[in-house]
């Protein structure tokens, strides 16, 4: 799996040059018109995390990869991607439109104190794709292109601007669910399994051999969360519907497929960073939950 690509590195390979305001103090935003970056010539960046926030506007034939996942667009989309998920966009034909834009925690963090990741597109294991009717489509192509006219002007508060743009993206695509799948009251329950998810997903990505996973079974989650392992169960059933068991196992089984699509290492390897004592261990675990080998899933 690749390392974690740096906005440096983004620009490098799809720009050709650096801005001179990657290390301000107020973050880092840029918008970009999706056309420059699609057809024969243009520079396919691989399946990998990166290092920062990227909301993309799509129309066209494209497929999204993330996690373990692939999602199929064949119209109008919102993708949201965070740090913390690795994904690649794949353009299906050169007939794609569209805008993006990247941005670091430090441009969001003034005015959102939670952080990014508390916002369910963001959040790992959320909502990172939002389909687009023909109707919607224009009034999100409009706030595009006020960020790249905003970014261009002079204007002194002009990333106050941008920052209330990003934030008229996230609710417009929240306002396309229902508002009983975004929001849940906040209780002990709530609060335990959102700490819980948290302290889950530190341990990924997997993203060298060497890598293992340390907290696996109920009782490690419960001794570092300071709770007694019945109260984790039932506070994760309340809120998810699943136990910890259930939770933990379908996130090695997320991992466990994607560094068997997306890295070369053996078997043995990957049973080792997802913390099996055997690799026996792994493909029983593994032939149990998918319902497959290992090796049926790689991808050649």
């Amino acid at each position: 799996m690749q390392k974690p690509l740096s906005l440096e590195d983004f620009y490098q390979q799809k720009i050709h040059w650096l801005p001179d305001n990657l290390k301000q103090d107020i973050g880092h935003f840029n918008v970009f018109r999706l056309d420059d970056f699609v057809g024969p010539n243009a520079c396919h960046l691989p399946y990998s995390r990166k290092d920062f926030y990227k909301i993309t506007l799509v129309t066209g034939r494209s497929n999204y990869h993330f996690a373990d996942k692939t999602i199929e667009i064949r119209g109008n989309a919102l993708l949201f991607a965070n740090p913390l998920v690795p994904y690649d966009w794949e353009p299906l034909d050169d007939q794609q439109s569209g805008f993006f834009c990247i941005f670091t925690e430090a441009f969001l963090q003034r005015y959102l104190v939670a952080g990014a990741l508390e916002l369910p597109m963001f959040k790992p294991g959320g909502q990172p794709l939002y389909s687009l009717t023909d109707e919607q489509l224009p009034a999100i192509t409009q706030l595009f292109k006020k960020m790249a006219a905003e970014l261009d002007s002079d204007y002194a508060f002009k990333y106050d601007l941008l920052r209330n743009y990003v934030f008229e993206l996230v609710h417009s695509a929240l306002k396309l669910q229902p508002a009983t799948t975004l929001y849940k009251e906040s209780n002990a329950a709530t609060r335990i399994a959102s700490l819980f998810t948290e302290l889950l997903e530190r341990q990924f990505p997997i993203e060298t051999p060497g890598q293992q996973v340390r907290l696996r079974n109920a009782h490690a989650f419960a001794g570092q969360l300071a709770v007694h392992v019945n109260h984790l169960n039932r506070a994760l059933k309340e809120v998810t519907g699943k136990t910890t068991t259930q939770l933990i196992a379908d996130r090695l089984l997320q991992e466990a497929h994607a560094l068997l699509r997306h890295t070369v290492w053996n078997v043995a390897e990957i049973s080792y960073c997802l913390g099996f004592e055997e690799p026996a261990h792994f493909n029983n675990f593994f032939r149990k939950r998918a319902g497959t080998t290992p090796t049926a899933v790689r991808v050649v």
